[in-house]
């Protein structure tokens, strides 16, 4: 995949709302990603949602490959590059699994909606999203270490089963309904479902 870029920059640097055009860009096209499909969306009707030129889009972007490419990286790489200071900061892998989770829900939500959909898409199966899969890989790996440390013996769950679990609880975070006023926020009720598939009780849950 190429990254020369052609084009002409936008004229403009931000947006009234502080958003660079690339971000800008990157929301357009998660947002278009999840109406109508990758396959069916053009950068010529991301760069018209912008409201910029196609050829200002090229500027920024070699293409919607590329644009996807970093939607899906976005998703997973800020929580891969906290793990060596989770585990460094926690003081058992209980804690270090509950933090791992409260902070990659934040990474999720963080992010567009609609784009943990776009993980088993047939284009995102080709050769140039390797770096995400991997990174994904990886990050599903370390969940399951840790469970594999806090699973009790005898559990009637894998910490294979349950680090896949954790990873696709919080995958599903941007689709899970807001708790109520007074409830425990969403990261730590993930947080607590996954520490229970893992047949340990969440040391938050333990300090209430």
């Amino acid at each position: 995949m190429s990254t020369g870029r052609v084009g002409r920059p936008r004229s403009r640097a931000v947006s009234e709302d502080g958003r660079t055009p690339r971000q800008e860009i990157l929301d357009a096209a998660a947002a278009l990603f999840a109406e109508s499909g990758f396959a069916a969306t053009s950068t010529r009707a991301i760069a018209e949602s912008v409201g910029m030129r196609q050829a200002s889009l090229y500027h920024h972007f070699a293409g919607k490959d590329e644009i996807l490419l970093e939607l899906l990286e976005a998703s997973v790489r800020p929580t891969l590059d906290l793990v060596d200071a989770i585990r460094a900061a926690a003081p058992d892998a209980v804690a270090a699994l509950h933090a791992l989770v409260v902070a990659d829900v934040g990474t999720v939500l963080a992010g567009p909606l609609g784009i943990a959909a776009l993980y088993v898409a047939p284009e995102t199966q080709h050769p140039r999203f390797a770096p995400f899969h991997e990174h994904r890989r990886q990050l599903g790996a370390v969940y399951t270490d840790l469970a594999a440390q806090v699973v009790p013996p005898g559990h009637p769950v894998t910490p294979e089963v349950v680090g896949a679990t954790c990873l696709h609880l919080v995958e599903m975070a941007a689709n899970l309904p807001r708790p109520p006023a007074g409830a425990p926020d969403l990261a730590e009720q993930i947080a607590a479902a996954c520490l229970g598939a893992a047949g340990v009780r969440s040391p938050v849950a333990g300090r209430r």
